[in-house]
């Protein structure tokens, strides 16, 4: 325990001792965040996919089905319960659900002699411009088919209720994403070129001449870590707060809690690469092989529904998606422990991965 405190505040005074460091390591995200937040708006291509769900059954309610399933601009999967599907949307997997009520298709039979029928419309208010697109597409398409039924009396209204509701930009989808990049960045990439060239240096081979346990040598090196990376989301997520108008809807202390389980979980990783890295030339390119395609690949610039099918279930086990959709959640939703318990699932399992394999692959030579 002696020796994982001095090693600790050696790693910490490093880091103070390192200015241009400090400043960079901080200063480039800030400076990716703005620019991307000034510049690209609401960003990328827009993705209507939502899921069907037919309560009614009747040959009426088939008609509407068919003709929003008919639909070029809508990507819709069908689902049998409304629950899965808003739990689809909850999770992020879907960017609204569209419900068809019991009694749509004896409304459409009844006509105007009865009172309207509500088509529910779910969307997730996290994606501004897909639920904005979304319910005006819906909305014309039930207009359209209770028009030509009734004679342009309304018998099908459209109700939406927004199941994250907030007003959002693409800025709010970028800082979480942008912290998430910077604990991925500085913990991999940094730990690796940082070991390699201790070890080439003959420094960890001096160490390995005490009663040094490599177990403990790693513990420091991320305690240190993990002071320096609350204090630069801190100060990211602040800036954002003062130049873009950004929010921390959720609980602070369960943000920087996801901050540590980033950074144990990257900093593992970083380990393994050194371990696997002969020299500090070849540890930088194994690191940047390894978080180059984590950056477009994790939700950090572009979401994760939007990338092409046959990548979901990868994308899906990747660290730094889950960091980010945790980060993103709290940030902008207020979600709870309870909300993004998979997320912190899934990070504690890499963390636990991760370690045993940087202890079983470490050299001190």
């Amino acid at each position: 325990m002696n020796a994982y405190k001095q090693l600790t505040l050696a790693q910490l005074k490093l880091f103070a001792r390192n200015r241009q460091m400090l400043f960079w390591s901080i200063a480039f995200p800030i400076f990716l965040m703005v620019m991307m937040g000034s510049f690209l708006g609401q960003g990328n291509g827009i993705s209507l996919q939502g899921v069907l769900v037919d309560e009614d059954g009747s040959p009426a309610a088939a008609t509407v089905k068919e003709r929003l399933l008919a639909t070029d601009a809508l990507m819709l999967s069908e689902a049998a319960d409304a629950d899965d599907a808003l739990t689809q949307l909850k999770s992020g997997d879907t960017s609204f659900v569209i419900v068809l009520p019991a009694g749509l298709g004896a409304a459409l039979d009844a006509g105007p002699s009865i009172s309207p029928v509500s088509v529910q419309l779910y969307t997730d208010e996290t994606q501004l411009t897909v639920s904005e697109l979304a319910r005006t597409t819906i909305t014309y398409i039930i207009d359209e088919v209770s028009k030509a039924r009734t004679g342009y009396e309304p018998i099908l209204t459209v109700t939406s209720e927004g199941v994250q509701s907030l007003e959002l930009s693409y800025i709010d989808f970028l800082v979480p994403g942008i912290v998430a990049m910077m604990i991925m960045t500085t913990n991999l990439n940094g730990v690796a070129a940082q070991i390699s060239s201790w070890r080439e240096r003959g420094i960890l081979r001096r160490m390995q001449s005490t009663p040094l346990h490599a177990s403990s040598f790693i513990a420091a090196q991320i305690t240190a870590r993990l002071l320096l990376n609350g204090l630069q989301a801190v100060i990211v997520v602040l800036i954002a707060q003062f130049i873009f108008g950004t929010q921390v809807n959720g609980s602070w202390l369960l943000l920087l809690a996801f901050v540590i389980a980033g950074t144990l979980a990257f900093m593992s990783i970083g380990f393994i690469i050194a371990g696997v890295a002969k020299t500090p030339e070849s540890a930088g390119p194994i690191s940047g092989f390894v978080s180059f395609p984590l950056l477009f690949l994790g939700g950090v610039f572009f979401p994760i529904q939007n990338m092409p099918e046959f990548l979901q279930p990868i994308v899906k086990l990747l660290p730094i998606a889950h960091l980010s959709t945790a980060l993103r959640q709290i940030m902008n939703v207020g979600a709870s422990l309870t909300d993004v318990a998979f997320e912190a699932a899934l990070l504690g399992g890499w963390l636990i991965v991760a370690f045993i394999a940087a202890s079983l692959t470490f050299k001190w030579e």
